[in-house]
């Protein structure tokens, strides 16, 4: 059944990353020698499963032209969104085309740099057959306590609590009508996973690797470096 299904990555690179606060979009800050986004499309183009690649673009971006990868064969670029969710629907939109309803559709922030290509292929080999899809995710190994108005107000059970990384991998038709719904319905999707819950799905996780981290600001740079230094591409 899983012969002749595809898979396809979506990377929304439209944001500017507010928290870094710099000119430059955080997507395109310099670690080791490279801008995040090329570091992070390169480790997605290593996957050679992916048919393509749809990369979610901000109207005024000039950064894009430059990156080695912008002329990559099995990346197209989108019309990026005021938030994520519009975002991925536009680069979902751009591969109406070329997908099928059932191929998978992997989404990846741009800012996770650090995602290793075993990873992505680990998620695609253990939800290849799953009837909803999934994410890759991290147990929570913190104490986490609920906070009301700057005082605690109890300690969470973190047995229950992890932590969503990307990519999160759903079916192409599944996903887009699950972020139209959504937009529909004016109700908030800050990952796919949550739009696949509003539809009353129940996504499976993956356990990812915690280095899989997310630039957010400023000294998260130091740590992918030295991250990207440690890994060798594994």
């Amino acid at each position: 059944m899983t012969a002749c299904i595809r898979y396809w990555g979506v990377v929304p690179a439209a944001g500017v990353g507010k928290r870094m606060g710099g000119v430059i979009p955080k997507q395109y800050l310099a670690v080791a020698g490279k801008p995040v986004l090329q570091h992070t499309l390169e480790r997605l183009l290593a996957v050679e499963r992916f048919a393509a690649i749809a990369v979610a673009l901000g109207a005024e971006d000039g950064y894009w032209p430059d990156l080695p990868c912008a002329n990559e064969a099995r990346i197209v670029t989108a019309p990026g969104g005021k938030e994520r969710a519009d975002s991925v629907l536009a680069a979902l939109v751009r591969l109406e085309e070329l997908a099928h309803l059932e191929d998978w559709v992997l989404v990846h922030d741009a800012a996770r740099m650090c995602v290793t290509p075993s990873d992505v292929e680990s998620l695609m080999d253990r939800l290849a057959d799953h009837p909803v899809g999934g994410i890759l995710a991290l147990p929570s190994t913190d104490t986490l306590k609920g906070v009301e108005y700057g005082v605690i107000v109890d300690t969470v059970n973190r047995n229950h609590i992890w932590r969503a990384l990307t990519p999160q991998m759903f079916r192409y038709g599944t996903l887009r009508f699950a972020l139209e719904d959504a937009a529909r319905r004016g109700l908030t999707v800050t990952d796919e996973a949550s739009a696949l819950e509003l539809q009353g799905q129940r996504p499976a996780i993956v356990e990812g690797r915690p280095d899989n981290i997310k630039i957010t600001r400023p000294e998260d740079l130091p740590l992918a470096a030295f991250y990207l230094e440690q890994q060798c591409f594994a």
